[in-house]
């Protein structure tokens, strides 16, 4: 299904000048995935993508895409970019996410089961790169959804360009660049693409929030604004872990295997922000690994380290469980953190050593 826009109609497409740029993040890959669904972004992701590593001789190509089973459109969009794939000489595959699906937070679990899927085909096909064709536009949808989940300054920095889903660097090239301008750029070039009816669809919060960006921006708060925001704040979020990291190697009394104790005299000498921060870092080092995986919950995070400073500037001695990981003050001014014992069956820790 192919729709069109004002915005759409104004937008210039893009050319290898603009483009070229974007990619050469890619050039140290040993293979790339491009992770194509068949819409507008990441049809243009895949044209654009070959063409570049074929004029530049960059790394080498493969394209994968995700049949969630959600839509019964959904095989024939994937057999389409198959073919696409053919005929820029790429290998292509059809990931499925199979067994029942959930009955609740259906497109995030959906977006879970993408990713480890992409990632297990990524090592798989020896690739060291996964790409996706997030915009500025999902840039935008995603730092207004995590301001309104109460995220901290690093939500708020919105998508890296890089990340790591494990072994794997996942790039977003495009994270600059507005939806409409690969819309056009796939009209302009007769690339065929489709839209997902899902994206329209109110019962899920992405497309309300995409309506609200465009309120904003008829305000002056469009994608663009929020993107310097997201860039702005990303360097403050740097600063503020490497001064992190440089307070608790300082604090640190004595690091050992899943265990860990610190000065509580040099954290409480901390802006809470660093403390925080410490506090974030040392629970992912030492709390179970199922847990550390997880995102913290900012909000008990906060809680947290406010019972610890007053625990800490008081000498009271307190005993709290996060995250996986047994958090203590002592009244000698030490903190602890050590990593929670695995649960009995019956749901009791099972008895130290």
């Amino acid at each position: 299904m192919l729709s069109r826009s004002g915005s759409e109609d104004a937008a210039e497409p893009l050319d290898a000048g603009i483009c070229d740029p974007l990619f050469e993040g890619l050039r140290d890959a040993r293979r790339v995935l491009l992770a194509v669904s068949g819409g507008p972004d990441s049809i243009a992701l895949l044209h654009l993508a070959a063409s570049w590593s074929l004029r530049t001789g960059g790394p080498p190509l493969a394209v994968a895409t995700v049949d969630h089973s959600l839509r019964p459109q959904a095989r024939a969009e994937a057999e389409h970019v198959g073919a696409a794939a053919a005929d820029l000489g790429l290998d292509h595959a059809i990931l499925d996410w199979v067994g029942p699906k959930p009955a609740t937070r259906l497109q995030e679990r959906a977006r879970a089961a993408r990713y480890a899927l992409l990632s297990a085909h990524a090592r798989d096909v020896t690739a060291t790169h996964l790409v996706t064709a997030h915009t500025l536009d999902d840039q935008a949808e995603t730092i207004l959804m995590r301001m309104a989940r109460g995220s901290g300054i690093s939500g708020l920095a919105g998508m890296r360009p890089r990340t790591m889903l494990g072994t794997i660097v996942h790039a977003r090239p495009f994270l600059g660049i507005r939806k409409a301008r690969l819309v056009a750029t796939c009209r302009a070039e007769g690339w065929r693409f489709f839209e997902d009816s899902s994206n329209r669809d109110p019962r899920f919060a992405r497309t309300r929030w995409r309506a609200v960006v465009a309120w904003l921006e008829e305000e002056g708060l469009g994608p663009e604004r929020l993107g310097v925001l997201s860039g702005r704040v990303a360097r403050a979020e740097a600063a503020l872990e490497a001064a992190a990291q440089a307070a608790q190697a300082a604090a640190c009394l004595e690091e050992v295997a899943g265990r860990v104790v610190y000065d509580g005299g040099r954290l409480l000498a901390l802006p809470a922000e660093i403390f925080l921060r410490v506090l974030a870092r040392a629970i992912a080092a030492v709390g179970n690994t199922g847990e550390a995986r997880r995102p913290l919950r900012l909000e008990r995070l906060e809680r947290l380290c406010a019972d610890l400073q007053a625990a800490l500037a008081t000498g009271q001695p307190i005993r709290r469980t996060f995250a996986g990981a047994l958090v203590w003050t002592r009244s000698d001014g030490t903190l602890t953190l050590m990593r929670e014992a695995p649960r009995r069956r019956g749901g009791s820790a099972a008895a130290g050593g």
